[in-house]
Order: C-alpha cells, then sequence, then structure tokens
C-alpha cells in the first residue's frame, strides 16, 4: 500500500499531534517539511494552512479530517473509539482545543518565538497581553486532567495528543513554565504522557531552524 505523506513544518502543532497519531496507530509515513501557503500545502489546503496529507492519489486538509481519515483506512489502535461517550468527550476536546484553547495561546507564544521586535528579542507587550488568557487555559486544563490523568475518559487519545504538543512550547517559556508548574495535576499529566514514544520520537527542531 503507498505510503501516507504527511506535509508541514515539524514545528507545527497540529502536524506534530498528526505524528503522533500515526505512531500511536503504527502507519508509516513520510513527513515533507513545507511552510504554509507553500505550493504544496496550497495545492490541497484552500487557505494555505497546514498539515495537508497524500495517500496516493487521495489528498486532504485539516488535522482532525485527516485523522479520522488515518483511523479508518488503517488499522490499529482506534483515535475515534466506537464508545459513543469516549468518542463524544474526544470530539468536544478537540473542537475545544482547536477553536480556543490554542488560538489563545498563540499569541503568546509568537510574542517569544516569532518575535517581531528589531533586536529579535520577545515581544514582551504581546507576550504581557496575552498572559492572562494563558493562565486561564492552563488552570482549565489543569481541572481536566485532575480525575483520570486524561482529557478524554481514563486512557490516551486523540485530546491528549492534541494539547500535548502546545504544553510542550508553554513548558519553554517562563511566566507558563511557571503556571504549569504551579498546576500540580497538569504538570504531574504532562511529565507522564511526555514519556510516550510517540511523544518523544515526534520532537520537532528548534524555532529557529524554521527561521533560517
Amino acid at each position: 500500500m503507498t505510503k501516507l505523506e504527511l506535509i508541514g513544518v515539524p514545528q507545527s502543532t497540529f502536524v506534530r499531534t498528526l505524528r503522533m497519531a500515526l505512531e500511536e496507530k503504527g502507519v508509516p509515513y513520510t513527513l515533507t517539511p513545507a511552510r504554509p501557503h507553500s505550493p504544496e500545502v496550497d495545492a490541497i489546503h484552500p487557505f494555505g494552512k497546514i498539515p495537508v496529507m497524500r495517500h496516493g492519489d487521495f489528498a486532504l486538509c485539516e488535522s482532525k479530517a485527516i485523522a479520522s481519515y488515518v483511523d479508518k483506512a488503517f488499522a490499529g489502535p482506534k483515535l475515534f473509539p466506537d464508545d459513543a461517550k469516549l468518542c463524544g468527550l474526544i470530539e468536544q476536546w478537540a473542537s475545544l482545543i482547536t477553536t480556543v484553547v490554542q488560538p489563545t495561546i498563540m499569541p503568546y507564544l509568537r510574542g517569544y518565538f516569532f518575535s517581531q521586535m528589531p533586536d529579535g528579542k520577545p515581544d514582551h507587550a504581546m507576550i504581557e497581553a496575552a498572559l492572562p488568557g494563558v493562565q486561564t487555559q492552563i488552570a482549565l486544563l489543569d481541572r481536566a486532567v485532575t480525575n483520570s490523568g486524561h482529557l478524554a475518559g481514563d486512557s490516551f487519545t486523540y485530546a491528549d495528543m492534541l494539547v500535548l504538543p502546545i504544553l510542550d512550547y508553554l513548558k519553554v517559556c517562563p511566566e507558563s513554565r511557571d503556571a504549569i508548574g504551579g498546576a500540580k495535576k497538569l504538570s504531574t499529566y504532562f511529565a507522564t504522557q511526555a514519556q510516550r514514544p510517540s511523544f518523544v520520537n515526534t520532537t520537532p527542531p528548534p524555532f529557529s531552524e524554521l527561521r533560517g
């Protein structure tokens, strides 16, 4: 069977999520690094966003759609289980992370990793403006993992694959690192789940390589 091709820069949290999903299912794939709005991406995504996917003559965009396709097209552990309640919880968290959690956090991360300051140093005005929202999302996630140590149900799911790459970047930045350190359940959650081979094996190169 033709090997699946995932297209997008490895530093993207959504690219890493799909790489983790492929690793968890044991699906062979190739990663083709490509930036948003590059020709390879624009040929598949109408708005030039990453990741996109090719599998033989079939092309697809949007992370959730790609994950759903992979889950149905390949054998291996289910990313979206048949149990209606558990699948509903995973879908719920996938939506919350994609539409609220990640967009709230991204301006803060941009202030550190994609600063437009003339000297290239962190944009502290952007960081300070975004920090209250970041702290709110960290508190939300801390509450969410308190009971089971997972976002959805009591096992590792696609919802966890979505949030772990975001937390990994937050652990680098001082204010969010301190906030996660104070969120004891979330801190334990990250320390535990970050040991999974799918997370370790998809560690991206630094953003400095992307800027270069």
